[in-house]
């Protein structure tokens, strides 16, 4: 019988994937360094050689950013990628320590089921694709229905120049008919051994409950914090180059510049100088409708959109030379919009009495929205940058670097990726920015080298044939705890 409903057909489909992903993986398995190595190179090379191609598509589809941009963005996600998991030894025997005895062996998790966003479909699907080939792993590719034309496009390309490198059949999977129906099959499958999710709070909730193993990362809210001694023209300009990338579809973006009373004059100042828009509060009233929905979550409409766009939508003129909307606030919240994360050229402004009063501000931000996730820090005082890396909940405290680039690893010595772990804190099973070592498993084999006899050297009651330790004993054990405690 012919299936006519889409929820249906989307679920067979999704479960034929699988089987196929499961398969192929089992030859991935078999597979040597050098075999794994030639098929993530043909993938980063087609990623590379459509880069332009993807990034019409991915534009014209989702409207969202900025062609430029997402070129870039696919060039990131293949090329510098590569480059960062090139040498990597992810097959087989990965280490050995021959002062331990120890023996690490690289075990490829299975098929990952990997979630993919609207607002950098391409360049995930091309990053995703070779972490989980470099582990040895088969993929599974769930698009988000407002990216699939570009999303299907992009597994297609690399799925051929996976397969003319010797990739078996099936390794790439892509859901053609995608529905929420099949991405929970996809998420909750037994076949499935791993899950890649990137995308909404939601979303990713909803992988960590699957039943299986996930990797989530969800909403990023990181504010900024310009300090006194920091070069206030450079910290604007990244902040703006960072907000203005791709229009900020960039969950690593700054959502918020937190400054001092004191600085708040000279940073208004150049914020304006370098196309800053400081909204008065009937402009600021109007934008905040249309930040958020009514249940709370972020507005698509604003997302990855121009600030003539912004504009007009919420019906306030604002300059043609205008980069960045920006709304003064001091609340954070559920009913203050300016503190939530605004994938869009928008920013909130905290003005805050002391430095105490901005680290306070910054953890509240965090904790509200955004916990684990990403801060920005503009500062030339380096035990300023320590005490704010001490007491920030961020897995990845940026300095003096545009954040959305910096989180990335583009402009910062992080590792290049565009999964970004948020830790504990954050709800996330990683801090890392995830890599082909995040879809590994490591067994051990680990030689022996001590005997029991040796273990009970020094333990009391051990020596020879008393039953109690003498006082001489018992002091000489002592000095040695406290000598290896202190």
């Amino acid at each position: 019988m012919e299936l006519l409903d889409k929820d249906l057909v989307s679920i067979q489909e999704v479960r034929g994937l699988l089987k196929k992903a499961y398969e192929a993986q089992k030859i991935l398995a078999t597979f040597s360094q050098e075999q794994i190595d030639r098929i993530v190179k043909a993938i980063a090379d087609a990623g590379y050689a459509n880069a332009v191609k993807l990034a019409k598509m991915a534009n014209e589809e989702t409207g969202f950013g900025i062609l430029q941009d997402k070129v870039i963005k696919n060039v990131f996600g293949s090329k510098v990628v590569y480059e960062a998991i090139k040498d990597e030894k992810t097959i087989g025997i990965i280490s050995q320590d021959s002062a331990h005895k120890t023996m690490d062996i690289a075990v490829p998790m299975g098929v990952v089921a990997a979630v993919i966003p609207s607002t950098n479909p391409t360049s995930t699907v091309i990053y995703k694709a070779m972490i989980s080939l470099k582990a040895g792993n088969s993929i599974v590719i769930s698009p988000h229905p407002g990216a699939k034309n570009a999303i299907v496009e992009t597994a297609r390309i690399i799925t051929e120049a996976a397969e003319a490198a010797g990739c078996p059949k099936g390794a790439i999977g892509v859901i053609t008919v995608p529905t929420m129906q099949a991405t929970q099959e996809l998420m909750k499958s037994n076949y499935t051994s791993i899950i890649l999710a990137t995308g909404g709070s939601a979303m990713v909730k909803s992988a960590y409950s699957s039943g299986n193993p996930a990797i989530g990362v969800g909403a990023g809210n990181g504010p900024a914090f310009i300090d006194k001694s920091a070069d206030v023209k450079m910290a604007v300009k990244r902040i703006f180059d960072s907000k203005t990338f791709d229009n900020g579809t960039i969950c690593a973006s700054e959502q918020s510049i937190i400054v001092e009373k004191c600085m708040e004059e000279k940073v208004v100042a150049e914020l304006k100088a370098q196309g800053g828009y400081l909204l008065d509060q009937d402009q600021s009233d109007k934008l905040a409708k249309f930040i958020l929905r009514a249940n709370g979550s972020m507005n698509p409409a604003i997302v990855g959109k121009s600030v003539e766009h912004i504009a007009k939508l919420a019906g306030i003129r604002v300059p043609s030379d205008a980069r960045v909307l920006i709304a003064k606030e001091s609340k954070v919240g559920h009913d203050a919009p300016y503190s939530r994360e605004k994938l869009a050229p928008i920013l909130a402004l905290f003005v805050e009495e002391n430095i105490d009063a901005v680290l306070e501000k910054s953890i509240e931000i965090l904790k509200f929205e955004g916990m684990g996730h990403t801060f920005s820090m503009h500062a030339n005082d380096t035990e300023l940058v320590k005490r704010f890396g001490l007491r920030i909940p961020a897995s990845r405290i940026l300095i003096n670097t545009p954040g959305a680039l910096g989180g990335v690893g583009a402009t910062t010595g992080l590792f290049p990726a565009l999964t970004l772990g948020c830790g504990a804190v954050g709800g996330s099973s990683t801090s890392n920015n995830i890599g082909p070592m995040d879809l590994i498993n490591i067994k051990r084999v680990a030689y022996g080298t001590k005997e029991l006899e040796e273990l009970k050297v020094g333990v009391p009651g051990q020596e020879g044939n008393c039953c109690e330790p003498s006082s001489y004993m018992i002091d000489e054990i002592v000095k040695k705890i406290m000598k290896e405690l202190i």
